[in-house]
């Protein structure tokens, strides 16, 4: 039986007529490709590392860059995509893609994957931070300048307000740490450190609930802040220690809330008048 021309042998496949065939075409030439990220990455990096793009600037809109770079938006898609994992770039719904200009850190998404494959364990975290800020912090007596001063000192004053609300007792400790690291002078070593803070941030903040007794660490970030205003970097240094040790068995202890109204109160009239403010 003869069959008639234009119609083909019925497979159980749709028909594909010439414009599904073009589209379909268009598709595959969007689909990312390993080398075009690469290329996305390669060129973004350059813009920064040539000065093009700063801190906090916008990048061009996806159609535009995707045009001037000569790929598919998809792949461009990809590439921000893997430059935003590793911190380097922020995209904010709605308004657009930036180079990140918060504290500098490794990618808290790359560290999580590494983490749950080689199975970091909390000893391991706590000993890590134990070395890099105790030694951050003795940097900070050290390096730290008149305006780093300041800003612990007000962070100081913000952590015994908060003595009361753990949840914003811990924005202003993990603020008082930041300032710290970047008074170390140390870009690299700060980074690291704003990585782990990333990555033990949740944990602290479902922890730090459970807190009974936040006036011990709030007095241990007054000894601190005074050793680097002094300038005393080994003090500064045993005075870390020591309270990262006390924030360890604290969360081990694992204690529910007891009197947290009154002790608040008691707090409040006990904060310490002679905080100070930077005198180098």
């Amino acid at each position: 039986m003869r069959r008639k021309k234009g119609i083909g042998v019925n497979l159980g496949l749709p028909l594909i007529s010439g414009n599904t065939r073009r589209v379909m075409v268009r598709k595959e030439k969007d689909l990312p490709d390993t080398h075009r990220t690469k290329d996305v990455v390669n060129h973004i990096r350059s813009l920064i590392e040539n000065g093009t793009l700063h801190p906090g600037d916008k990048i061009p809109p996806e159609r535009e860059f995707a045009r001037s770079l000569k790929i598919s938006r998809a792949s461009l898609r990809t590439g921000i995509g893997y430059l935003e994992t590793m911190g380097v770039i922020k995209v904010r719904h709605g308004v657009g893609t930036f180079v990140t200009d918060g504290p500098a850190e490794f990618g808290k998404s790359s560290f999580d994957l590494m983490s749950a494959l080689h199975g970091f364990q909390p000893w391991q975290m706590f000993e890590t931070r134990l070395i890099i800020e105790s030694n951050l912090a003795a940097l900070a007596a050290e390096r730290g300048r008149e305006e780093h001063h300041i800003a612990l000192a007000e962070e100081v004053v913000e952590i015994f307000a908060a003595v009361d609300r753990p949840g914003d007792f811990l924005v202003h400790d993990v603020q008082f740490h930041r300032i710290l690291s970047q008074a170390s002078g140390n870009p690299i070593l700060a980074a690291l450190m704003e990585t782990i803070t990333s990555a033990l941030y949740d944990k602290r903040r479902k922890t730090v609930e459970h807190s009974t007794d936040l006036q011990e660490s709030a007095e241990m970030h007054l000894k601190i802040y005074r050793a680097v205003r002094a300038r005393d970097p080994i003090e500064a240094r045993r005075l870390m220690e020591q309270h990262l040790h006390m924030a360890q068995s604290a969360q081990a202890a694992k204690r529910p809330k007891k009197g947290k109204a009154a002790k608040a109160t008691a707090l409040r009239e006990n904060l310490p008048a002679d905080i100070g403010f930077a005198h180098s």
